[in-house]
């Protein structure tokens, strides 16, 4: 039996007494939730995060100045994304394969001090994701208030880990793929540095000297498209406008065929709808 059905069923045990309707109305309170339990963390790689949330056997670290509330909310966020429909079944079983043969792990951090306490493991694949930058209610207020970051960080460990890893000549981080091939018409030619300045029909226009070609470029480019398509920056345009243009479904359809229909490609079960955190409720 793999991992996530045997969570699948415990979670229906656990649940078997509560109807959906009333999973709504429920409060989530803090360290409480009904599908993720936030547990002591022992593991040895990560001392200084005292609590974690495991899903679908992905690790979530966080250190004590995290609010659970916060944590819990990633972790329904990463299994809104990979159990996208909420069936209880996750949508594509090679992606959460390949994230659990990488030991994909997040960690969350209060303050940036926290990640210099961290000698990233060998063989792990993580990314990290802030306190302060998460919002559990963008999304359940109608896209207001200060972006929800997990809706790009917990994205970004899926795609690393698991699609690139999962669909390299679709997803994979490198020239060729796909999704380079897309990108680099977004970018308005093939840019393996971060050019002085980009072309005027260009409409992904990163500047971040840190984010090389391959393994950055590429997955933030990948994030920009599918949370567009989702609806999730239909109100952002102004923030993100030196960076990404096509904020909108409709945009990125109707400007860049080459991401859209890899994205809406049925091989690849991306997800359709943008998670709220509220996974299972």
């Amino acid at each position: 039996m793999n991992i996530f059905k045997l969570i699948t069923i415990l979670s229906i045990l656990l649940l078997s007494s509560c109807s959906k309707e009333e999973g709504v109305n429920a409060p989530v309170l803090p360290g409480n939730d009904p599908n993720f339990t936030i547990e002591s963390n022992t593991d040895a790689d990560f001392p200084s995060f005292n609590k974690k949330v495991v899903v679908l056997g992905i690790d979530i670290y966080a250190v004590a100045g995290v609010e659970d509330t916060k944590l819990l909310h990633a972790a329904n966020v990463m299994a809104q994304y990979l159990d996208n429909d909420e069936d209880g079944v996750v949508d594509d079983q090679m992606v959460l394969d390949k994230m659990l043969e990488n030991r994909a792990f997040m960690v969350m951090w209060s303050s940036e001090n926290d990640l210099n306490d961290i000698e990233p493991p060998a063989g792990r694949l993580g990314q990290d994701l802030g306190n302060d930058e998460t919002n559990p209610n963008y999304i359940s207020s109608g896209l207001t208030g200060h972006f929800d970051a997990s809706l790009e960080e917990v994205l970004h460990i899926i795609n690393n880990a698991g699609h690139s890893h999962a669909y390299p000549d679709a997803f994979g981080q490198n020239q060729g793929s796909e999704l380079a091939n897309a990108m680099d018409i977004a970018r308005g030619g093939q840019f393996l540095t971060i050019p002085s300045s980009y072309p005027d029909d260009a409409w992904y226009t990163y500047t971040d000297s840190t984010c090389d070609y391959a393994s950055c470029q590429t997955i933030e480019y990948l994030y920009w498209a599918l949370t567009s398509m989702l609806g999730a920056q239909e109100t952002r345009l102004n923030e993100i406008g030196h960076e990404w243009k096509l904020n909108t479904r409709e945009l990125v359809e109707n400007t860049d065929q080459a991401i859209f229909s890899l994205l809406i490609n049925p091989l690849y079960k991306m997800p359709t709808v943008v998670p709220d955190g509220t996974y299972m409720r």
